[in-house]
């Protein structure tokens, strides 16, 4: 994989399992529960969603910032092969097991190609090279090797060379990792190079801020007010956490990116 667009859901190519595998719970983000491995009532017989254009007016809001990286295509056509759960049961239970574990791999491919990409971290570049040839190797595994792996392992193993490509990439910005700035009032704030990793940012005012080179991996950003906010230059954001938070016209957003249809 030589580019972030191919670590995109292609819903037309997936069995619609992002509808089955997971389980949710009646919330502000899930109108009903659901179990996991079995069908949302809203997934069509063609695997799409029916109310798709009206998720969040249905109360389907936790729907529209989720995102499998790909996950979704990989496992459909390539790890089963095209053979769908609803014509061949016999794969269902399985397929639904292995689909969080390659989602979580996807996960931590789409972060090593952004990082491929990071001028600053060019010394790390064959390192990262090699981790992401080796993830992307593990998702081609068969079922039964896929649900073998220790995700957390490599997770964990990942973030080590992750941390230290963001590091090159920020400079002297402030380190705010993990913070709990739920509700914080950060309009305007200067965040270059800021490191934002697992910050709690619920909520939280960055209208007009500039997190050019801000480190937003893992930043929890639900309903976080980026309208007019630099966001163009941070460094790890991905499409969900845009997804989650309220922005305009004016927020800058990367290129690799989509400006969410609710802003």
């Amino acid at each position: 994989m030589s580019d972030l667009r191919d670590l995109s859901a292609d819903c037309a190519n997936c069995f619609g399992l992002c509808c089955v595998a997971p389980a949710f719970s009646a919330s502000a983000d899930f109108a009903i529960d659901k179990k996991a491995g079995r069908p949302c009532p809203n997934l069509e017989e063609d695997f799409r969603c029916g109310i798709h254009t009206r998720l969040r007016r249905s109360g389907f809001k936790g729907c529209t910032v989720y995102d499998c990286f790909g996950a979704g295509q990989k496992v459909s056509q390539v790890t089963f092969a095209g053979r769908d759960w609803r014509r061949h049961p016999e794969t269902a239970a399985l397929m639904f097991a292995v689909f969080p574990v390659v989602r979580d791999l996807h996960e931590l491919l789409r972060y090593l190609t952004e990082a491929m990409a990071l001028p600053a971290a060019r010394r790390l570049h064959a390192e990262l090279a090699d981790a992401r040839d080796s993830i992307e190797a593990l998702t081609r595994e068969s079922p039964q090797k896929l649900g073998e792996v220790d995700v957390a392992g490599h997770r964990a193993r990942v973030n080590v060379l992750l941390r230290r490509a963001a590091g090159l990439a920020r400079g002297a910005g402030e380190d705010h990792s993990g913070a709990d700035l739920i509700g914080a009032r950060l309009r305007d704030a200067d965040l270059t190079g800021a490191s934002l990793r697992g910050a709690r940012l619920i909520g939280a005012d960055l209208r007009a801020a500039d997190l050019t080179r801000a480190d937003l991996t893992g930043a929890d950003l639900r309903d976080a007010d980026v309208r007019g906010a630099d966001l163009a230059g941070a460094i790890f954001l991905i499409q969900s956490q845009l997804d989650a938070a309220r922005g305009d016209a004016r927020t800058r957003i990367p290129p690799a990116l989509a400006r969410p249809a609710h802003w």
